[in-house]
């Protein structure tokens, strides 16, 4: 039998992968698994996988396909408790007591009232060794989009922000202002490859003309679904956003049409980009949340701008701020961000500063009690 330091090492490779493609896996959680056999000379890894980009096929399958005949008698590590029904796939618990795996090790149980414990009852029911809670905590991070979808039919929410060293997110009447270097950009770059949806308000979209998509080489197929709150359906047809839409899908959030002949032409104009628009109060960020959630959206990053920012922040709608930090000032004439690092909202906790260059990231997560 394996100790607990043998079980989280592989616990840890499991995690690894399953980090490999979040924000690409569709409605599915990213999933790691890890299959381990040990003939005498010591454990070995013979298979591993993580949930195929799309959703499908799932890590236990992926890995057991690798493994092939070694699967017989070994243990298979997963970060979450494998599914237990009939989906577009059949269930992982099968294929994994059908391929003879001896012991399963899950770091998450999952909250989908189809599996939640089902998976680890078929398992132990086939006579499977079962151990759970392994690392759980580091699971339940790298799971944490899927976990607050599940858990609270909303998306996890990440806001992210970049303020001068004197307070300020921009300047009046000049659109965008680069306010972090390099590096800090590409780590930004790679935050939304990892994530399901990006969110801006109409202010931003119409004074930066954003694209919001990953630019960088290596992950360009990873951006996101973009998405602005336009109340008033104000943004412009020639709009980066709306002339890259059919290449990357683009949700404008707007309330209820006034009637007028104006507004009409403007949402038929929009859609004749490829832009879908979808009546919702743009400003109830909750009912925003759960009808994302309805469409298997797990996790959000809000990049702008200020009001937007602070009416998510107002309706206690953000789990985790990124603040980033620039050596710059931008003077009398910068817009005021709605937070800095000497005022972060009650509840929220620091913790980890990074450096990137010259620029400071400040990592602030919310302590919700339940």
């Amino acid at each position: 039998m394996a100790d607990r330091t043998e079980d989280e090492r592989f616990m840890v490779e499991a995690l690894r992968l399953a980090h490999l493609h979040l924000g690409a896996t569709d409605s599915n959680p990213s999933v790691g698994c890890v299959i381990v056999r040990d003939d005498g000379n010591g454990p070995k890894i013979v298979g591993s996988a993580v949930t195929a980009a799309g959703g499908r096929p799932h890590a236990e399958t992926g890995a057991l396909a690798v493994a092939g005949p070694l699967a017989r008698g070994a243990t298979a590590y997963v970060t979450l408790e494998p599914c237990s029904h009939h989906g577009k796939t059949p269930p992982c618990a099968d294929a994994l007591i059908a391929a003879g795996i001896a012991r399963v090790v899950i770091a998450v149980t999952d909250p989908d009232e189809r599996v939640s414990g089902r998976g680890m009852e078929m398992l132990r029911e086939a006579g499977i060794e079962v151990v759970t809670g392994v690392l759980e905590e580091e699971g339940e991070r790298e799971l944490e989009g899927y976990l607050m979808r599940k858990r609270n039919n909303r998306p996890y929410v990440t806001l992210k922000l970049a303020v001068s060293a004197d307070g300020m997110i921009g300047i009046k009447g000049q659109g965008q202002v680069r306010i972090t270097g390099a590096p800090a950009r590409e780590f930004v770059h790679r935050l939304r490859a990892e994530t399901d949806a990006i969110l801006v308000g109409i202010g931003t979209a119409i004074a930066d003309d954003p694209e919001l998509t990953v630019r960088l080489s290596d992950l360009e197929h990873r951006s996101p679904l973009r998405i602005v709150i336009d109340g008033d359906l104000n943004l412009p047809i020639g709009s980066k956003l709306a002339q890259t839409a059919r290449r990357v899908p683009v949700l404008v959030v707007t309330g209820q049409s006034d009637g007028s002949v104006a507004f009409s032409e403007r949402q038929q104009m929009l859609e004749a980009t490829g832009v879908e628009v979808v009546v919702c109060d743009p400003q109830a960020p909750a009912d925003l949340l759960n009808a994302l959630a309805t469409r298997g959206i797990s996790s959000l990053l809000v990049e702008g701008g200020a009001r937007t920012a602070q009416l998510f922040l107002n309706e206690g709608l953000v789990d985790r701020i990124l603040l980033f930090t620039g050596p710059m000032t931008l003077g009398e004439e910068g817009v005021p961000s709605p937070l800095d690092r000497n005022l972060i909202p009650v509840g929220f906790v620091h913790s980890r500063t990074d450096t990137f260059g010259d620029d400071l990231l400040d990592t602030y997560e919310y302590e919700r009690t339940s």
